[in-house]
């Protein structure tokens, strides 16, 4: 129950409890098959009772079996086997809003689900070389007095105040929230709700790359952290998807001790995924103060540069 509301307080809703680790075995992303690889991951987290079937056998893997998917989502077997191995990628509106209801997925996961099985093919692109702050955005920046810096698509820090440097050095330009989350020991320390943040973090990253698993940048940082992180592999293989939201932020801070603040995501109009993050504390609170004597430091105004991309 504790990491539920720690869960929810975070802005990340209900997420059902993982299979073990070693369930996740294989690939971070199936670029070929996104939808099979989807399916097979969120049947996984199902279990019998959830759903209101028997458990009568020894179950190899966790979760659903692919024809008892089928027979409670009202398909047949073979139909449903097409789907997973990629062989059908078109099912109606119908067949995804079943096969939701039978793996409990909500409106997020549904809509995450449509965006596997649009009928836009897909293209293979590449992003832009650089990734720039706007210069209104980074006017603004430098005019805030509150923690605030710019995040890419990815959680690259692209500019960032001094404020927000004192809350966490790593919060500078070149830096990366999710790298740092999972393998940096002292940004581990910093957050004392690590298990939920990251969760929410690894499902805000799903929900942003969507589709576009082709995105040279994604490709490069989901290789990182699997290779680095056997915990971000477990997360990423869940499949969850969570959009961004404003939430408040537990934080232990090694000069000030325990901070809580309110942390709020604006995108930036004409950046494709550029986010300004701001925190603040309530107002007359003891936080409030911590943050100003944090923020009284003796330190460079802004930070600001180009995230270079693959």
């Amino acid at each position: 129950m504790a990491r539920t509301r720690a869960l929810r307080s975070l802005g990340c809703g209900r997420t059902p409890s993982p299979p073990p680790v070693a369930s996740y075995a294989g690939h971070v992303t199936d670029r070929s098959n996104s939808l099979g690889a989807y399916l097979r991951a969120r049947r996984a987290l199902v279990t019998p009772e959830q759903a209101g079937i028997p458990d009568i056998g020894v179950r190899r893997v966790p979760g659903l079996r692919r024809e008892e998917v089928a027979m409670l989502a009202g398909i047949s077997a073979d139909y449903y086997l097409r789907l997973e191995r990629g062989r059908d990628r078109h099912p109606s509106l119908q067949v995804l809003e079943s096969i939701a209801r039978v793996l409990h997925l909500d409106d997020e996961h549904l809509t995450y689900l449509r965006t596997l099985v649009a009928e836009v093919p897909r293209q293979r692109r590449r992003r832009p070389r650089k990734e720039v702050p706007p210069a209104g955005a980074l006017k603004l920046l430098e005019g805030l007095v509150q923690p605030a810096f710019i995040e890419g698509r990815y959680f690259d820090i692209l500019a960032s105040n001094s404020p927000a440097r004192a809350i966490s050095p790593r919060l500078a330009v070149g830096g990366n929230q999710l790298k740092d989350m999972f393998m940096d020991p002292a940004e581990q320390a910093l957050l004392p709700q690590w298990e939920a943040v990251t969760e929410c973090f690894v499902a805000n990253l799903r929900q942003a790359v969507g589709n576009d698993v082709d995105d040279p940048r994604f490709i490069e940082l989901t290789g990182e952290l699997s290779l680095a992180s056997a915990k971000f592999r477990q997360l990423w293989g869940r499949h969850e998807v969570r959009a961004q939201t404003g939430t408040p932020i537990r934080l232990h801070h090694p000069q000030v001790g325990e901070l809580t603040l309110n942390r709020e995501r604006m995108a930036i109009g004409g950046a494709d995924g550029q986010m300004l993050v701001v925190y603040h504390a309530d107002a007359g609170s003891t936080h409030a103060d911590k943050l100003a004597l944090l923020a009284s430091a003796d330190l460079p105004t802004v930070e600001a540069g180009v995230r270079q991309t693959v």
